[in-house]
């Protein structure tokens, strides 16, 4: 735009002191409002003053009195004066000077307040320019949106904006920068309801948008699911009805991983699945897409399949470069370290599907496969025998470089067991030859190893039912290692994990290890076993549960194999109060029997032969436990 007699002209009308001649001059500003000539809307602002243009505002909010009556203008012009005066702050805010003033963020709750009006189209996409140019401009901005209830505004319109409109793609911008600069916890406390009416509201026209605009609308819904912040709003989402917008979600999902996009834009898709499957269960992945390209039906577990596929991809990238960064790259670079934590944090999110995957393919299998059909089924576990291997081939590695700490190790272990949880023959060779290493695995945060045992349990479970899992386990050192972890769980300091049933699978685990030492061979360190009596007996003081008591006697029955009274109180760890628990534990378990007990306690009939045996056994070395047992 260059300097000519029409905008002198127009600066004269502006500086005039009447005011129909300021509206004459911001009339003719509208013709340099399109341009980019920072300069001139600069100098047109200067001259018009901001008093008139507040004025000219509330006059057509119906707000002002002084310059109607002056004017002579009545009520039906306030449209067109509503009209100029929004257009002509939107074209000031052009200018990153003007649009940072405290002025113009004071306009902020008047613009809310008009756009809760009924307005034409083009006033609201004036409306939603200045919000955003405003609110970029200045922190004050930003926060002035907010405190005046911009997402109540945006929740209530965006639903009515069309999908591929200018006012919808001003209106996802606003929300991302709102959810960049100020806290998502602060924003769920505040509108949580808001929030999930974005989410369920932006799901169509991330299923049909296919422009650039479809990958913002995945940026701002993976921001709002997958902050650690928000399970309110997942519980929210929960009780929205089950139909559209969570198949809308999946098509929009389906035809981002279908097609080539960049690694940033896969792993932001792969986060939004991650979310989507920890809200509404691993079965949603089983489900009809639409994809725009195609017009043949697609099988309903095509999506499971094509998640399940960019997971596996994207874990086989990020450990290889995890692999590189970790042992080859030059480690005094900080911004190395933040790489590894980044790629950690990104590896968790792949894993994390997987995982549902294999929950939903046990699920499906349990059920005959009426989920999944045979094939699908084929598929699936083929996919995931190969990232298996990838990630056993990743702790190999690490294993070899003397790497034994670290949360992506112990996301390793967590994935290896989940898998081998359902399959624990998969893989068999390499997962005993690194038995030993993966049990001594520890996260960042572990003074000692704890969950990467409690995370192979279910498998160690499995192995220990025949003589070869208990042979392999026995000859890494594997049963001390679930003796020590039992302890933590039910001993004195015991630690606080999501699965409860950890606690069974460990002594299950050491159940059938003792029931084939002789077979496997098995050698026990008396400090480990008498810590583990002692966690024992305090786990069962007070407890009326028969389940309990019966596993916790059968256990000790067991152990007492191996030892004697005049041992036990010869242990520095143990005094004549252990015994005198662990006595009342044995006479307690005998009597269950004894006294006509209820069905609960009669389903324990095998552990109370173990008991029983075991007492025939050893009731002669421990005239403490024979004494109470006989009272």
């Amino acid at each position: 735009m260059e300097q000519s007699p029409s905008l002198e002209d127009c600066l004269k009308l502006l500086k005039g002191e009447r005011d129909e001649q300021r509206l004459a001059g911001l009339l003719l500003v509208t013709k340099f409002c399109k341009g980019d000539d920072l300069n001139s809307l600069h100098r047109v602002y200067d001259a018009v003053g901001l008093h008139f243009l507040d004025r000219l505002l509330r006059t057509g909010m119906g707000k002002g009195s002084s310059s109607e009556s002056e004017s002579g203008s009545k009520a039906d012009n306030r449209d067109a004066y509503l009209q100029l005066s929004v257009t002509v702050l939107a074209a000031f805010c052009r200018v990153p000077e003007i649009a940072s003033s405290k002025d113009m963020s004071l306009k902020i709750p008047l613009i809310l307040e008009m756009m809760s009006n009924e307005l034409g189209s083009s006033v609201l996409e004036e409306c939603y320019e200045f919000l955003y140019l405003v609110s970029t401009a200045s922190e004050d901005g930003i926060v002035t949106l907010y405190e005046s209830g911009g997402m109540k505004v945006l929740a209530s319109q965006v639903s009515t904006f069309p999908d591929d409109s200018h006012l919808m793609e001003i209106a996802v911008k606003l929300m991302l920068l709102i959810l960049s600069k100020l806290p998502l916890d602060i924003i769920t406390n505040d509108y949580l309801s808001e929030l999930s009416v974005i989410v369920v509201t932006m799901a169509r026209p991330f299923a049909m948008l296919q422009n650039a605009l479809k990958f913002e609308v995945l940026h701002l819904l993976s921001t709002i699911l997958s902050s650690k912040y928000l399970a309110p709003l997942h519980d929210a989402l929960r009780v929205m009805p089950y139909g559209n917008w969570s198949n809308h979600m999946r098509n929009g999902l389906a035809a981002i991983l279908h097609s080539r996009v960049a690694p940033a834009e896969r792993l932001e898709a792969l986060m939004l699945a991650e979310a989507m499957v920890s809200i509404l269960g691993e079965q949603w992945l089983i489900g009809q897409i639409n994809l725009p390209d195609k017009e043949d039906p697609i099988p309903v577990d095509r999506f499971l399949l094509l998640v399940l596929e960019q997971s596996r991809v994207e874990v086989a990238v990020l450990l290889n470069e995890l692999a590189y960064l970790k042992y080859e790259a030059s480690k005094s670079s900080s911004s190395t370290a933040q790489t590894i934590l980044s790629k950690q944090r990104h590896m968790a999110i792949a894993f994390s599907l997987m995982e549902k995957i294999i929950k939903l393919i046990s699920n499906a299998s349990e059920n005959e496969g009426d989920l999944i059909d045979e094939s699908t089924f084929t598929n699936v576990i083929r996919a995931l025998n190969e990232t298996i291997s990838v990630v056993l081939e990743y702790l190999q590695d690490a294993k070899e470089h003397g790497q034994r700490k670290g949360d992506d190790l112990l996301a390793s272990v967590r994935i290896i067991g989940s898998y081998l949880a359902e399959t624990p023959i998969a893989c068999e060779e390499k997962v005993r030859e690194l038995l030993k290493y993966m049990l001594s695995i520890e996260g960042e945060d572990e003074q000692s190893p704890f969950y990467s045992i409690c995370f192979l349990l279910p498998m160690l479970c499995q192995i220990t039912m025949n003589i070869e899992g208990c042979k392999a386990l026995a000859s890494s050192g594997g049963h001390k290692a679930v003796m020590e972890c039992l302890i933590k769980l039910i001993g004195p300091n015991n630690y606080m994990v999501e699965n409860s049933s950890c606690v069974f699978l460990a002594c299950d685990t050491i159940m059938n290890l003792l029931l084939k030492r002789e077979q496997a061979q098995l050698s026990l360190d008396e400090s480990t076993f008498v810590h583990l009596l002692k966690a024992l007996a305090y786990w069962t003081e007070g407890t009326e549960d028969s389940s309990i008591l019966m596993m916790a006697s059968s256990i000790c029955a067991l152990i007492f194999d191996f030892t004697s009274e005049e041992a036990l109180l010869n242990h520095p760890s143990f005094d004549t109060s252990s015994l005198n628990s662990l006595s009342r534990l044995i006479a307690r378990s005998l009597a269950l029997y004894e006294q006509d007990m209820c069905d609960d306690a009669k389903e324990e009939a095998d552990l109370h032969e173990i008991v029983t045996a075991g007492y025939s056994r050893w009731a002669h070395r421990f005239p403490h436990i024979r004494a109470a047992v006989e009272r």
